[in-house]
């Protein structure tokens, strides 16, 4: 496999992710935006507990519009707080909400299953398990902790 087809597969696989997730309650809410920009918003966050907007836009990539839409749609489902910065109370710091939300619990419940009998065109049990098996695979070794050895 060559740079390309790895590329080429990390960007199905996100959209096998993104097709997994269950939609919200109501659909994307007063705050849409992707689930791609969220997710991302949500693992900075959780990486990085109290940060401010600015600071989860520079490390992500993400455009500040993004982590702001991404920071709306987390407040409303509960999955995170924000709070002035005691040094800069015109900043709001945010974190992960201590308790996990009704939404959060529901993503984690969810599982690729039927995404991926779609994206395989299949409905074979035994396929889709040989590859959820070979993705768990993956997802121990490359953990979102990897990001921090590669390249800014």
């Amino acid at each position: 496999m060559n740079g390309v087809e790895l590329f080429l597969l990390g960007r199905t696989l996100m959209k096998i992710g993104e097709e997994a997730m269950p939609e919200p309650e109501g659909g994307g809410g007063l705050h849409p935006g992707s689930v791609r920009s969220v997710l991302i918003a949500a693992s900075d966050i959780a990486a990085h507990p109290d940060s401010a907007v600015g600071e989860i836009a520079a490390r992500t990539g993400l455009p500040q519009s993004q982590v702001s839409t991404a920071v709306a749609r987390l407040k409303e489902t509960g999955a995170i707080t924000t709070a002035p910065d005691p040094a800069d109370r015109r900043r709001l710091l945010v974190r992960q909400s201590p308790d996990i939300s009704d939404r959060v619990a529901q993503v984690r419940a969810t599982t690729i299953d039927d995404a991926l009998a779609k994206a395989l065109g299949a409905d074979d049990p035994q396929r889709i398990q040989e590859v959820a098996d070979a993705l768990a695979v993956l997802a121990r070794h490359l953990t979102p902790q990897a990001l921090a050895n590669l390249r800014p």
